[in-house]
């Protein structure tokens, strides 16, 4: 199933939900009585999927796009580095604070540190030209080209970084279930988000030297939905699903600012998090 439709039969029964919560009047399973005037705060991790996108790129003598580009994640193995401070942006993180101004709403700030890696060695599309004195110069048109290393690299490992306001609706399902263990409460959570995309992104192009530096890039927007379990009234983990898009049209491939590349593309991450959540006076 593709993931808007996953999203938007997340939404239905998330609506559903929150009709018949307002129904049943029986008892009340909920620990945590009321949200409003609670922060929270989490941090965990994600895997990321992405859709082909052109990439443009543009400098003094060449001007070209990259037709229907495949990228991956870049996830690491699991190690004492997803935990410490000076390496914890080696894994795709995510980190998020936030408050909740209402009982069901809250509004955040937070990183998505996802990972985005061009595939090399495939074949795709080119059109445009190339005059940089080297073996790649040509005129293209929907010319097919593979992508070798001595073309291009093109990363945003450190990151594909999402900053992101997000606002999201919270919905304890204890009652809708009528789930009656202590010290376990059962929610759904789901919103919007808006943001900017200020990716370190690592690139080598046409034997130019590599350049890796972070950048504000452009802009994304997303909607999510998950499941969120907390424990004891203050502590939750949770699982995620994200989908959004992403254009960036101000990319920087070298230490000159006369190069650049531009491209647009969706992406589904799936994230799991653990955190806590406080009220802010007694």
């Amino acid at each position: 199933m593709k993931p808007s439709k996953i999203l938007v039969a997340l939404f239905l029964f998330i609506a559903t939900v929150s009709f018949s919560q307002d129904t049943i009047q029986t008892n009340d399973y909920r620990d945590v009585k009321t949200n409003k005037g609670r922060m929270f705060v989490y941090w965990g991790w994600n895997r990321a999927h992405y859709s082909t996108s052109d990439i443009t790129f543009k400098g003094s003598n060449y001007n070209f796009t990259l037709h229907n580009v495949k990228a991956d994640d870049k996830p690491k193995p699991f190690g004492i580095y997803y935990f410490k401070l000076d390496e914890i942006t080696i894994p795709q993180t995510n980190f998020r604070i936030g408050y909740f101004f209402k009982e069901n709403y809250t509004v955040s700030i937070g990183l998505d540190h996802m990972k985005y890696v061009m595939r090399n060695n495939t074949t795709v599309k080119i059109d445009g030209d190339i005059n940089v004195g080297g073996s790649f110069d040509g005129v293209y048109n929907n010319d097919d080209i593979v992508l070798t290393e001595d073309f291009l690299l093109f990363e945003h490992t450190d990151g594909l970084n999402y900053i992101n306001v997000e606002v999201s609706r919270y919905d304890n399902l204890d009652n809708w279930l009528k789930f009656p263990v202590k010290n376990i409460d059962i929610n759904l959570t789901e919103g919007i988000g808006v943001g900017m995309i200020y990716p370190r992104t690592n690139t080598t192009l046409l034997g130019k030297a590599r350049y890796d530096e972070f950048h504000v890039s452009g802009y994304g927007i997303s909607a999510h939905a998950g499941l969120n379990i907390t424990l004891f009234k203050y502590f939750f983990i949770q699982s995620n699903i994200k989908v959004g898009y992403i254009n960036m049209q101000d990319i920087r491939t070298t230490a000159s600012t006369t190069d650049s590349a531009s491209q647009h593309f969706t992406f589904f991450e799936n994230m799991y998090v653990f955190g806590a959540k406080f009220p802010l006076t007694k």
